[in-house]
């Protein structure tokens, strides 16, 4: 079912994908960094806070559930990108808000939207590339993450700290709009997943994925990776300045650091997930990630310089984790029914971080003097869900690892 390009318009592709995929990644991780200036302008706990970032994951995990009942129904650069102008409105008013609820309420809307557009992007290349070139492929798409974190985060700050929490909301919008236009030029339409099956029967495709054992280990898998990450990810900025004793206008460069590396691993990772194995190299990175997993939710007050090496470690092995995963994940999906499999993906995703931020939320506490308690306990639970998913990926099948042989087991 893969659509074939020349290499120059695939390499196009993937750079639209990752286009798109940066403005989606931005716009969710700017909650981060921007939670001390947020708790200070609306007068909030950390428990409100953990409830702003998880407001978002929770639309996006309903919209997920939602989308799985017709997004196989549809062209996939339509859906795309109506998707994608969608988010960009709810950006635009995230900016817009006058009050906490009111940007609780816009997150929200922004999740729904962002939920199966991220879904999207990956099914597209699940759709589109090989499966001996998906890793890498991914770690293209991935480099969204990196390129975000080196150069939107600490420019959002940046505005945030000169202008006001608003403007880095109003800048993802009109990246979003710059995006829709190179989207529309690049993408190819995408119909071979169409069948008059699926257009008579919008369900059965939802209750094709679940009723195989093989998408639910899958999605078990994709949750255990998400929850040990989001634990962590939401509090790492408000720890940096109240723990570790970092100035919030030297914040930037943690993003800065951590960016520039993933930048020149993602694609590492991804070639040699391609070459060694998908699981092999999932469960080699995994393991390296405890350390700074440990690290960061432990360290007490500590110099820029020696913060940076903990929390660049932490990006680069934490976040590289998922390169292989994704390719394992995508495709553990038969490809009929990849669309409706990575919409309910989105879904467990977004579901596992709004549980583990929440869960984050009400385990930590500030006191009087701003100083956080608890952030160890969380870095436990977050070593608990990594070591559960370096145990249970070997029994994910991978369906299109040997072309034509689905149900040969993943090496």
């Amino acid at each position: 079912m893969h659509t074939t390009l020349t290499p120059k318009r695939e390499r196009y592709l993937l750079l639209t994908l990752a286009g798109i995929q940066f403005s989606h990644v931005l716009d969710f991780m700017i909650m981060m960094p921007l939670g001390p200036i947020l708790i200070k302008a609306f007068g909030i706990s950390t428990h409100e806070f953990g409830l702003l970032v998880a407001s978002y994951s929770f639309s996006a995990a309903l919209s997920g559930i939602l989308a799985a009942t017709f997004v196989d129904r549809f062209e996939r650069k339509r859906m795309l990108l109506t998707m994608f102008g969608l988010f960009g409105m709810a950006t635009l008013a995230c900016g817009l808000a006058p009050g906490y609820a009111t940007l609780m309420i816009a997150r929200g809307l922004a999740g729904t939207f962002g939920g199966v557009m991220g879904a999207m992007v990956q099914t597209i290349v699940g759709d589109v590339i090989p499966f001996a070139r998906r890793a890498k492929a991914g770690g293209i798409v991935s480099a969204a993450f990196s390129l975000s974190t080196v150069a939107g985060v600490p420019l959002s700050l940046w505005l945030a700290n000169h202008y006001q929490w608003r403007a880095p909301f109003i800048l993802i919008a009109v990246l979003t709009a710059l995006f829709i236009a190179i989207g529309l030029r690049i993408l190819p339409e995408l119909r071979a997943h169409i069948s008059e099956e699926k257009r008579a029967h919008p369900f059965s495709a939802m209750f094709a994925v679940l009723s195989e054992a093989n998408h639910l280990r899958a999605l078990l898998f994709s949750a255990l990776i998400i929850f040990s990450g989001f634990t962590v990810i939401p509090y790492i900025t408000l720890y940096s300045v109240s723990n570790v004793g970092i100035s919030l206008h030297d914040v930037p460069f943690v993003y800065l650091a951590g960016g520039a590396a993933t930048l020149i691993t993602a694609r590492l990772i991804g070639h040699w997930a391609d070459l060694r194995g998908k699981i092999q190299i999932y469960r080699v990175v995994a393991l390296f990630a405890l350390l700074p997993l440990f690290i960061v939710t432990h360290i007490g007050a500590a110099p820029l310089w020696l913060w940076l090496v903990c929390t660049t470690s932490f990006f680069v092995l934490v976040s590289g984790r998922m390169i292989p995963a994704m390719a394992i994940i995508t495709s553990a999906a038969q490809p009929k029914l990849r669309g409706t499999f990575m919409s309910l993906h989105a879904t467990t995703q977004a579901f596992a971080m709004g549980l583990a931020s929440t869960l984050a939320g009400f385990i930590i506490t500030q006191d009087s003097t701003g100083y956080i308690i608890g952030y160890d306990k969380v870095g436990y639970v977050a070593i608990t869900g990594n070591v559960l998913a370096i145990w249970f990926v070997s029994r994910i099948v991978m369906h299109d690892q040997h072309a034509g042989v689905p149900g040969v087991a993943a090496k």
